[in-house]
């Protein structure tokens, strides 16, 4: 008795060395690339960290003048929610310069965006830190400097060049790194503070 199988083809499927080796090179060459690319980005991202950290200081402090209060009166006249006009103040706003006694970082902190106009380059200072210690909480920080500038600009149109100020800050860090931004404040007043 004889039975009839049909045969069957194995049909053996894989990679010759040939293909083996020339997988691992194209591989190799592209790993090479890629780690060439982030050893680049890695060295290069420690030269950037001057220019991002100015940066920083420098939209810190913009933000920090752009918040304070731009009115016909000092903020502390009882008038300078009201005021229209700065005949209708008992203490108006000091002109483009810091009040008596008052200071960034001091006590008696800028209470207005004419206060900060210096003009000159000062060290970088947080607010809240304590001058006696010498601690910072950024790394290289007494190493940076800041000028800030504000003076009335006619800019905008339909707002008149007394009721617009151009605030410019610019920090200078290490390695001669800069960051200079613009804002623009416009006087509120006649509204509440």
């Amino acid at each position: 008795m004889c039975t009839d199988s049909p045969i069957r083809k194995v049909v053996q499927r894989g990679l010759t060395l040939i293909e083996l080796l020339i997988f691992i090179v194209i591989v190799g060459v592209a790993a090479t690339a890629i780690l060439g690319v982030f050893g680049n980005l890695t060295r290069s991202s420690a030269s950037l960290l001057p220019d991002k950290q100015a940066q920083a200081i420098a939209a810190s402090m913009l933000q920090e003048v752009l918040a304070q209060p731009f009115t016909f009166c000092d903020p502390n006249d009882p008038a300078a929610p009201t005021a229209a006009a700065p005949g209708g103040c008992a203490d108006p706003e000091t002109p483009m310069t810091s009040e008596p006694g008052e200071t960034r970082t001091g006590p008696s902190r800028f209470d207005n965006v004419n206060d900060y106009n210096s003009g000159v380059d000062l060290p970088v200072v947080l607010p809240n830190q304590l001058p006696a210690t010498g601690a910072t909480a950024l790394a290289g920080l007494p190493n940076y400097t800041y000028r800030i500038t504000v003076a009335p600009t006619n800019a905008l149109p339909n707002v008149a060049p007394n009721d617009a100020l151009r605030v410019t800050v610019v920090v200078t860090g290490l390695n001669g790194a800069t960051a200079q931004l613009q804002g623009v404040r416009i006087r509120y007043a006649p509204n509440s503070i």
